[in-house]
């Protein structure tokens, strides 16, 4: 398995994994092969746990969509609905999971990180945009509380997923160095747009208001009629 963890710290974006991959009881550490588990795709880095079969076949698609749109929590699921077709009709993927799915399943678990945000993407196509901070993988547990232990202590959302990492290969049996980082700075917020203004109220003095509400018992005031 690994541990994958995404990390927005103000204007700060950061994406981090470990390094190890098994087959079964058989490791396959960094030494004899590059484990690359994030992969860069436009402007967006991508991080994927569960099988090693899902890395070739995600870029692929990926890096063939023309445009690449991940920049919302609407673009990157309607981004997987459209990857998901391709996946099963390229490349052969075997979509069901049990007899009682409600819908087909992409096998995969995935976090995305890119300047609009951080996102995670599950196997019904389920997208979630986080505010802080998230982990997958069989380490996740480890990295989630890490972070969360060290998020307002730590400067930068590198230092944070670095941590959460960390915590992983330390407790995780499935998860080993090096850890590996990617950062980038964030979109500023577009300030929000101002409506019509209100219309001016009309100035009325408040001693003027009560002398007229006092002498009319609370009524407007009627026209006097001329005198016969």
């Amino acid at each position: 398995m690994t541990t994958l963890a995404v990390v927005r710290k103000g204007n700060q974006i950061a994406i981090a994994s470990d390094s190890l991959v098994t087959f079964g009881d058989l490791r396959l550490a960094n030494g004899y092969e590059a484990n690359e588990k994030i992969i860069h795709v436009g402007d967006s880095w991508i991080g994927l746990a569960g099988s090693t079969a899902h890395f070739s076949v995600v870029k692929r698609v990926l890096s063939a969509m023309d445009p690449l749109k991940l920049n919302s929590r609407d673009e990157v699921f309607d981004t997987f609905v459209k990857a998901h077709a391709q996946f099963k009709e390229q490349f052969y993927m075997n979509p069901k999971e049990e007899d009682d799915d409600p819908y087909e399943s992409s096998h995969l678990t995935c976090l995305i990180a890119n300047p609009s945000g951080i996102y995670g993407v599950y196997s019904y196509r389920e997208v979630f945009s986080f505010d802080r901070f998230w982990a997958i993988g069989s380490g996740r547990a480890y990295a989630i509380g890490a972070m969360h232990a060290s998020f307002d202590r730590l400067k930068t959302a590198a230092d944070v997923a670095r941590v959460g990492i960390e915590a992983g290969v330390q407790f995780d049996k499935n998860s080993a160095g090096p850890v590996r980082v990617f950062h980038t700075r964030a979109k500023p917020v577009p300030p929000a747009r101002k409506g019509p203004a209100a219309p001016p109220v009309p100035k009325t003095s408040a001693w003027s208001a009560g002398l007229t509400a006092a002498s009319t018992g609370g009524k407007p005031p009627s026209k006097s009629k001329p005198a016969a």
